[in-house]
């Protein structure tokens, strides 16, 4: 056995990573709308059943549109930065609208967001659960311990030092696993050694899984949204 060589996957072919259901096809660990064209080489591929495949399109759109209406102040489509969500926001108008209605002024005339939580949770978690199984192949079907979901301006600079530094494994990932092969020949075109993190497209999407004991999730969305998830 090459311990250099990827072999972890096969074990978790015969289920879902985000269900524990027969898998029918797979899923991208990170979801391609929060991705701008051209697409990375290398997307992280887990998994999945058709249900799971298909069943958070609908929130993951929302998440991606929500993200970029915050990060460019308007719902206008020709406004936004991102195509992908200018053309979602064109194509469906009860979206842009449901996004419209989330946003209030406030006393200074500072726009304030109020997202519906439980579908951006519903996103992170999924994202979460892709980059468990993909990197340390332990898909955790479990409900997480703790989520944390909060834009970076709202962290101090101690809790933004904090999320940004790696924790601590506990020990040596699996043997064969993604973690194990970059920790020893950093085998993931993706990971930066230095930083301890995934950079999968550049200032869009970025993460970083780690074992201290408990399963540590952290993923940075368009450099704004800091998502932490524990199992």
């Amino acid at each position: 056995m090459d311990p250099k060589q990827l072999f972890a996957d096969q074990r978790h072919a015969a289920f879902c990573v985000f269900c524990g259901d027969a898998p029918t096809t797979r899923e991208h660990a990170a979801s391609k709308v929060l991705l701008d064209d051209p697409l990375p080489d290398d997307l992280p591929v887990v998994f999945s059943c058709s249900e799971c495949n298909n069943g958070f399109a609908i929130d993951e759109e929302y998440l991606a549109c929500l993200l970029d209406c915050v990060i460019s102040g308007t719902t206008v489509p020709d406004k936004v930065g991102r195509k992908k969500v200018a053309d979602s926001l064109r194509h469906s108008s009860g979206l842009a609208a449901r996004i419209a209605a989330s946003c209030k002024t406030n006393e200074s005339g500072r726009l304030i967001w109020e997202p519906e939580a439980e579908r951006v949770r519903n996103v992170v978690v999924k994202l979460a659960r892709g980059h468990v199984a993909h990197q340390y192949s332990e898909p955790q079907l479990d409900d997480p311990t703790n989520v944390f979901i909060a834009p970076f301006e709202v962290l101090t600079d101690e809790q933004r030092e904090h999320f940004e530094t790696p924790p601590d494994s506990s020990g040596w990932p699996e043997i064969g696993s993604r973690a194990f092969i970059n920790l020893i020949v950093g085998g993931d075109k993706v990971y930066d050694i230095e930083s301890g993190w995934s950079i999968l497209q550049r200032d869009r999407y970025r993460y970083l899984v780690a074992q201290p004991g408990e399963i540590v999730v952290r993923i940075v969305l368009s450099e704004y949204l800091a998502c932490e998830i524990v199992w």
